[in-house]
C-alpha cells in the first residue's frame, strides 16, 4: 500500500494524503483504503469520503480518540499489497448529442478543429474514471478527457443547465446531475438521472468507478425516459477485468 500523510481535519475528521497529483494509481490507492475500512470497520468511523488525492476520515471523539483512530487505521492499511484493483465497476451512460441536448457541440468540434462526429466519437472512445464527487449530489468528477477535447468555460456561465447535462469544462467531462447554473460547454444530455433522492440508492455510482459513455437517438432517449418513468429501464452495469 502506498504510504500516506495523516492531516487534520477539525475535530472530528482526519484526510489520508496518498498523493499531491491527480492520477489513476491515487484512484486506486484512496478506492483500496476505502474498500478495506468498510469491509473491516473501525468503531467511531462514521463516513468515508474519497477525494482527488486523500481519503476523508470522519469519526466519532465520544467513540474513538484520534491517536487510536491513527493507530488501528496503520495497522488496517498497512498490511494491503500494492495499490491494484483486479476488476473495475463500469456504468453505461447513453447519451443524445447535439441538437437540443447538446447546443455547445458546434463550438467544441470548432474549437478542436474536428467534425461534430468525431467530438462525439472521441468522447466516447474509452471509460472515465471517476476521481470523486462533489459540486452537486452525484457529479463525477473524470478522468481522462482526450486533449483534443480541452475546451475553455463559457465566457457567461448559463442560468439553467438541466440534469443529465454531458459538458466539457476546460480538461474535464461530466454530467449535471441536477438542473444548475454552470459554464461547462454542453455537448449532449442522458436520460438518466445520476442522482435520484427517490431511489434506493440514490446516486447510480461512486468514486473509483469508470463511465462510458454511448451516443444514442432522439428516438432512444424518449424511449428510455418513458421506461424510467414506468420503472422499467434496466441499469447497465458490469464489471470487468482491469
Amino acid at each position: 500500500m502506498p504510504d500516506y500523510r495523516v492531516t487534520i481535519a477539525g475535530d472530528s475528521a482526519i484526510d489520508l494524503e496518498f498523493a499531491h497529483e491527480i492520477s489513476p494509481e491515487t484512484s486506486t490507492a484512496i478506492r483500496m483504503a476505502a474498500i478495506r475500512l468498510t469491509e473491516d470497520p473501525i468503531p467511531g468511523v462514521t463516513e468515508l469520503i474519497p477525494t482527488f488525492c486523500a481519503l476523508m476520515v470522519q469519526y466519532d471523539p465520544a467513540v474513538i480518540l484520534y491517536d487510536d483512530l491513527v493507530s488501528q487505521l496503520s495497522g488496517k492499511l498497512g498490511c494491503l499489497g500494492p495499490a491494484q484493483l483486479e476488476s473495475k465497476m463500469v456504468h453505461v451512460i447513453p447519451v443524445c448529442y447535439g441538437g437540443e441536448f447538446g447546443p455547445d457541440l458546434p463550438a467544441v468540434a470548432a474549437h478542436a478543429g474536428l467534425s461534430e462526429d468525431e467530438v462525439v466519437e472521441i468522447h466516447c472512445a474509452h471509460d472515465y474514471l471517476i476521481d470523486m464527487l462533489g459540486f452537486l449530489p452525484g457529479f463525477a468528477y473524470l478522468g481522462g478527457l482526450d486533449p483534443r477535447l480541452h475546451t475553455p468555460r463559457l465566457e457567461k456561465p448559463r442560468l439553467r443547465i438541466e440534469a443529465g447535462a454531458v459538458g466539457i469544462g476546460g480538461a474535464q467531462t461530466g454530467v449535471y446531475p441536477l438542473p444548475s447554473p454552470g459554464g461547462w460547454q454542453i455537448i449532449g444530455r442522458t436520460p438518466l438521472r445520476p442522482y435520484d433522492p427517490a431511489r434506493a440508492v440514490p446516486i447510480l455510482y461512486a468514486a473509483g468507478e469508470y463511465l462510458r459513455f454511448e451516443p444514442i437517438s432522439a428516438e432512444e432517449y424518449a424511449m428510455i425516459e418513458a421506461q424510467l418513468a414506468s420503472g422499467t429501464y434496466v441499469y447497465r452495469t458490469m464489471n470487468e477485468e482491469v
